[in-house]
């Protein structure tokens, strides 16, 4: 039956309309979707119709016939017809009838084929879905395992310290030591705040490398982890006991200040390039399968929508931990910044003892030896053999190169995986410019505005309560409908999308820019003016703090959409062996839009603000378009790029344990 009906289906694919005119006219019958062949030795008379026809199949005995020169006359027409057909048909293979038929294993290869749904039947729960099945059924995503939220709970502690803390960074150094400007501060004003404060930011995302390579080739993510939140806790505690109110009289603050955020530099490095990356251990489904809910609906789990989930997860609880953001402030305000740093310091405390005392709950991958060395020298043969072929072993072994290398074919592919994905991120430093604008001249714009006794630092927090918002929003009542109807958001074009909100939110910042210069006292010179000066502390323009609330929520949406897809891209398109040091070059990207902004500078100061907020979004703008164009055919490869982990082996803590051991023993076996 099953070549029977590979037989008649093989007709399906080439136009019978051009020569259903002919037929008619040898036969004198109008037969629109099907053709008739007649044998006069006896023979049945068999009409195949189209598979997309409802016409059935119907034989009659020839006997029917009355006139054996209509069928002679038949048959010399379906010999026509057949010859006709034999220059469009790719199989020169011939059924009973002498007609050209296809091969049945071209048929097996075709979307919703006979083998699919007719003779093999749905795919088991847990199987992988067929070709027609991820065309029809909807996809889903996993829940996580208890183990991600254990680690985004670590994540949100480590959050809420590090925004609590640099969040203030802007005041503390521009306050003057005379409590002029609020709480006693280091006094070096606003251009070298915003030049420390960027040199910080960008020093924070140069050195997750470092923790990336200690990870991956020496210690593993979960220890390289535990490492540095104890250089964490040093730079903490010296940030707060520098902060002092008798420090600061003894001039230990600024030496305080720029020793702490070194080594605080060094620990949240080599916290980010590894805690975003464990998280995603945590899960280890590699393919697609079938799961039937408790409605009956059969659905797909796809991996993917699991990770995007993660990182929104992860994501969001970096969010809720950078609300402290809301305390701060006011504590800075009433009662003094070494009060904001020292909660910040419990807060961390707290981190640590939920990192250690679970550490036997998570899914550890061991480190890996000298991966990171191979990737380069990789990288180094692609550029020697001008082809990304010239590392694989294969290729070498064909083009008479003998020396061996430590990898094999597949280590190569997945490196060509990451090079591409280091490809997207080469366009992340313009996005960062724009977001190393809310916690620097942000501050300062809400400074020049009538904060009606809210403190100016406090609008920051509109960020992240968008993102808490808005992530659930588009997770749980924007993309499933999108992908019900269709639709699918991947990465290149949510990228983009973010793009295009961040410079929305720099044409927002323009515009209050605008009205705060067209507002009294001081107008294009705010908190300068007899006027302002006049009050302490200084005097704002009269225009409500709360105008600036919007461009916090654009540049929170947009975050959704960049960021958010930036730590997936980097975990799904790295090896499995380099996903720290993927991770870590992904947030260096962050440390070139820190450099970006140093560079501007010279020109934050009044009246320049509004054309420096005008030129980025207009740059922004023009960024996420060729964005979008360079990269969009990205997106038609995301499934075969998942495939190449397919063959990565689950990984439990056991299981790590083991391997770990299997390695060393390798190892010593080899020496």
């Amino acid at each position: 039956m099953r070549a029977a009906a590979t037989r008649l289906r093989s007709v399906s694919r080439w136009s019978v309309d051009r020569y259903v005119a002919k037929v008619s006219d040898w036969l004198g019958a109008l037969w629109p979707a099907a053709f008739i062949i007649l044998h006069p030795s006896g023979p049945p008379l068999t009409l195949f119709s189209c598979p997309d026809s409802s016409l059935p199949i119907i034989s009659l005995s020839s006997r029917l016939l009355s006139s054996g020169t209509m069928a002679q006359a038949h048959e010399e027409a379906a010999a026509e017809l057949h010859e006709a057909f034999a220059e469009r048909v790719p199989n020169q293979e011939t059924d009973l009838a002498g007609g050209y038929i296809a091969h049945p294993d071209l048929e097996d290869d075709k979307k919703g084929s006979v083998s699919d749904v007719d003779v093999a039947g749905p795919t088991p729960d847990g199987e992988e879905p067929t070709e027609r099945e991820k065309a029809t059924l909807k996809r889903v995503g996993e829940n996580l395992p208890a183990s991600a939220f254990m680690i985004a709970v670590v994540e949100l502690m480590e959050r809420f310290t590090f925004y609590g803390a640099s969040g203030l960074f802007q005041n503390y150094i521009n306050n003057g030591t005379d409590g002029q400007d609020g709480s006693i501060g280091l006094g070096l004003g606003n251009q070298a705040a915003t030049g420390l404060n960027l040199f910080f930011q960008w020093f924070c995302y140069v050195t997750p490398i470092l923790g990336a390579i200690i990870a991956d080739q020496y210690l593993g993510r979960y220890k390289t982890i535990v490492l540095f939140c104890g250089v964490y806790w040093v730079g903490l505690a010296l940030l707060w006991t520098t902060s002092l109110p008798a420090a600061v009289a003894h001039g230990a603050g600024l030496p305080g200040y720029i020793v702490s955020i070194i080594i605080i530099g060094f620990g949240t490095g080599g916290i980010k390039s590894n805690i975003a990356p464990l998280i995603a251990d945590q899960y280890q489904r590699r393919t697609m399968a079938i799961r039937t809910e408790a409605s009956g609906e059969r659905v797909i789990i796809d991996p993917a929508i699991t990770y995007q989930r993660i990182y929104m997860i992860f994501y969001w609880a970096i969010n809720l931990g950078s609300l402290s953001l809301i305390a701060t402030p006011f504590m800075e305000k009433y009662k003094g910044f070494w009060t904001a740093y020292l909660l910040c310091f419990c807060a961390f405390n707290v981190g640590i003892v939920i990192l250690i005392a679970l550490q036997k709950k998570y899914v550890v991958r061991p480190p890996q030896g000298s991966v990171i060395t191979d990737a380069f020298k990789a990288i180094g043969l692609m550029i020697a053999g001008r082809t990304t072929e010239a590392a694989k072993p294969s290729w070498r072994a064909a083009n008479g190169k003998t020396k061996q290398v430590p990898w094999n074919d597949h280590f190569v592919d997945e490196l060509k995986r990451a090079l591409r994905a280091c490809k997207v991120f080469a366009f992340y430093p313009f996005f960062w410019v724009c977001y190393g604008q809310f916690n620097t001249n942000f501050i300062t714009q809400a400074g020049q505005m009538n904060g009606h006794g809210m403190p100016n630092d406090f609008m920051q927090n509109f960020d992240p309560i968008s993102i808490l918002i808005f992530v659930p929003v588009l997770d749980r009542l924007v993309y499933p409908p999108l992908r019900k109807a269709g639709i699918e958001l991947k990465p290149i074009m949510r990228i983009s999308i973010g793009f295009m909100l961040a410079a929305l939110c720099m044409a927002y910042a323009a515009i209050v820019q605008h009205l705060v210069y067209q507002s009294g006292p001081c107008y294009d010179n705010p908190l300068n003016c007899p006027a302002a000066l006049a009050h302490t502390p200084n005097l704002p323009n009269n225009i409500h703090i709360a105008v600036q609330s919007p461009a916090y929520v654009f540049i929170g949406l947009s975050e959704i959409f960049i960021s958010v897809t930036g730590l997936e891209y980097a975990y799904t398109k790295s090896p499995p062996s380099m996903k720290s040091f993927v991770q870590s070059l992904y947030l260096f990207t962050n440390a070139f839009g820190s450099a970006i902004n140093e560079a501007l500078n010279p020109v934050l100061v009044n009246p320049k603000f509004l054309w420096m907020y005008t030129g980025v979004a207009c740059f922004t703008a023009v960024i996420g378009v060729v964005f979008y164009f360079l990269f969009r055919h990205y997106d038609d490869d995301e499934e075969k790029m998942y495939d190449l982990d397919r063959d990565e082996p689950e990984l439990t803590e056991r299981a790590a344990i083991g391997r770990a051991k299997q390695t060393k023993e390798d190892e010593e076996a080899t020496q």
